[in-house]
């Protein structure tokens, strides 16, 4: 039998290494930037060209690197961190591995230029799949100016699966800021196609995260700090009140590295009991120090994972330690969460009726938006609804027809899995379950109608049809409102600014990261204030880019899930009604624009069954 086992090239080696390295234009930010750290820069500067798929270049003032290192930086394995097997317990710096930059050379055109302190003249090299094509000395300033272009120039199905611009621009966001928020000693700056996103100053902590973050976080902190003999422990947590309904502002550093650890966020977690909700997240920004030799940060190539020798012991300090710092600082259990437009369930919202009519869109004669019957869609679905039913009720007194009177068309639709639902007999009026769900009779058992998903619907093709025939009603603002972004989230919200106005919203960019809120859709102003309905509508659609929707359909879609009622939400018996008018004319009652079901039907034999059973 000939032999069949054969070592692999080095080429294929380095881009198999590279697939578990460098998996997108992100990954390649945070190996040079940590490498900038690790030479003891002072400035570093990240220019980002098309999301890092043209051009990725840092530029750091660090201690740079002779010729022959820098021609040994490029070999797999080759690493100025360690020496022996136990430096491995005890790395005080990003990199140790030796695998980043062999592993970017392998797929992509690198170009590096550097030039160590007292030296005249700097170096230049460019690699290529992995090989030096040139090296020369060349005129350059002190430090280190990586250039790496065309990622994924040699594995066309790597590139192929990248995502869009503005996702894969929002990774590399994420990692800049991560690592610009633990260092804040270090100057940095970022450049995207020309425009500078973020300028961060060397300062503390705390002016770091606000700069980041935007002014508003500065009110939002609570300082934290323990020392122990396990642990130190610095930062700030967030008040009670500035607890989301989104995972975002939650930042955990042991050493100054980033990690992701679902246990420390529990402790976190456990630390706000009975302060918010349990479906909300805190916001924290918490600093650990711990003896190199009592962790391992070699446990996965984006090191971001790490394991504890006390972890136990860390666990708890950290819960006592923030339940210590929002007792001293006087923060109290939150009585009223419905009062928080922050939380999307709120428990006990007694607003008039008229009031609830004109958040939810629901009023039909007093100048806002009746329901959304003008599609041929539409217009079929209800016409259907007043056939089937027409003439159920002969024979019986007729029946009231104000807004108090239960619904008195009729429909017939069917559904994805070919059930059909039918409607109600008159008389019966709809009621609610938990401030949840609506239950509705039909002629064979009766609806429940989940009263978000449903609500998230109407407003979901509401929206798409503003979008389209840009003649969404707009309420103005008393007084214009003033909103500040941060960077990253300023950036997106001018690329979409026309379209958040083709909604309704009446938004100006007022220069920088400050945009004025004129008015906002009519039918949506009694939903929250309209700086927090922005905002949260800029979190969604940012939390939408994943799911590569198209910039209309993620509007569409944010919006209605940011100002949709929520579960929790008491409902009169004529909004009730109504909701059922508008959901059952949508072109897709049944499906929330999230993929939730909207509507389960119960017939009389299935109920049947399950006393008998």
């Amino acid at each position: 039998m000939p032999d069949i086992i054969q070592l692999l090239p080095d080429s294929i080696a380095n881009q198999i290494a590279a697939g578990e390295v460098i998996q997108r234009p992100a990954s390649v930010v945070k190996e040079l930037v940590e490498n900038a750290i690790d030479a003891e820069s002072t400035e570093i500067k990240l220019i980002i060209k098309d999301a890092g798929k043209t051009l990725i270049q840092v530029i750091d003032n660090g201690k740079g690197m002779s010729d022959t290192d820098a021609r040994m930086s490029f070999e797999r394995h080759a690493t100025s961190k360690i020496r022996k097997a136990a430096d491995l317990f005890s790395i005080s710096t990003k990199g140790f591995r030796g695998e980043a930059l062999a592993s970017i050379a392998a797929i992509a055109h690198v170009e590096l230029i550097t030039k160590t302190h007292g030296e005249e003249l700097g170096r230049r090299l460019l690699v290529s799949g992995s090989k030096v094509t040139k090296q020369e000395p060349c005129s350059a300033q002190s430090g280190t100016n990586f250039s790496v272009k065309n990622l994924f120039f040699n594995v066309p199905a790597r590139r192929k699966f990248l995502k869009s611009n503005p996702v894969e621009l929002k990774h590399i966001i994420e990692e800049f800021k991560r690592v610009a928020l633990a260092h804040p000693t270090i100057f940095m700056s970022l450049y995207s196609n020309e425009q500078e996103v973020y300028h961060l100053p060397a300062s503390n902590y705390r002016q770091r995260i606000v700069a980041i973050m935007g002014k508003s976080m500065n009110d939002k902190l609570v300082p934290i700090e323990e020392d122990t003999e396990i642990v130190s422990l610095s930062g700030f947590v967030g008040k009670p009140d500035a607890a989301k309904k989104r995972k975002g502002d939650q930042f955990i550093f042991v050493n100054d590295r980033f990690i992701k650890s679902n246990y420390l966020n529990h402790a976190i977690r456990t630390a706000y009991d009975d302060l918010i909700v349990k479906e909300a997240y805190p916001l924290f920004f918490l600093y650990l120090t711990v003896d190199p030799a009592q962790i391992d940060i070699n446990v996965h190539p984006t090191k971001t994972e790490i394991k504890f020798e006390e972890e136990r012991l860390i666990y708890n300090y950290i819960r006592v330690a923030i339940k210590h710092a929002l007792g001293h600082y006087n923060v109290s259990p939150t009585l009223d969460f419905g009062s928080n437009s922050n939380f999307g369930n709120s428990i006990d919202n007694k607003r008039s009726f008229d009031q609830v009519n004109q958040e939810y869109n629901f009023k039909s004669d007093a100048g806002y938006s009746k329901p959304n019957t003008g599609g041929k869609f539409e217009k079929s679905n209800l016409k259907a609804w007043e056939q089937i039913y027409a003439g159920i009720q002969e024979g019986q007194e007729e029946q009231p027809t104000d807004i108090q009177q239960t619904l008195t068309v009729a429909s017939k639709i069917s559904t994805e899995s070919g059930e059909e639902i039918s409607k109600v007999e008159e008389g019966k009026p709809p009621y609610q379950i938990h401030n949840t769900y609506i239950l509705t009779h039909i002629k064979s058992g009766f609806l429940l109608i989940d009263q978000q998903a449903a609500h998230e619907r109407i407003l979901y093709e509401n929206n798409l049809s503003s979008l389209s025939s840009h003649q969404k009603l707009t309420q103005k603002e008393l007084f214009p409102r003033t909103i500040e972004l941060d960077n990253a989230k300023a950036t997106i919200m001018k690329d979409i600014l026309p379209k958040i106005n083709a909604l309704g919203f009446d938004v100006e960019d007022f220069g920088g990261k400050t945009f004025l809120i004129h008015g906002i859709p009519a039918g949506l102003t009694g939903s929250a204030d309209a700086t927090v309905l922005m905002e949260r509508l800029i979190d969604q659609y940012v939390d939408n880019m994943e799911l590569q929707l198209g910039i209309e359909e993620n509007l569409a879609r944010s919006l209605a899930v940011s100002a949709a009622i929520k579960r929790g939400k008491a409902m009169e018996v004529a909004e009730m009604k109504l909701m059922i008018d508008q959901l059952f004319a949508c072109e897709v009652p049944y499906k929330s624009p999230t993929g939730r079901r909207c509507i389960v039907t119960m017939d009389m034999d299935t109920i049947l069954r399950q006393f008998i059973g």
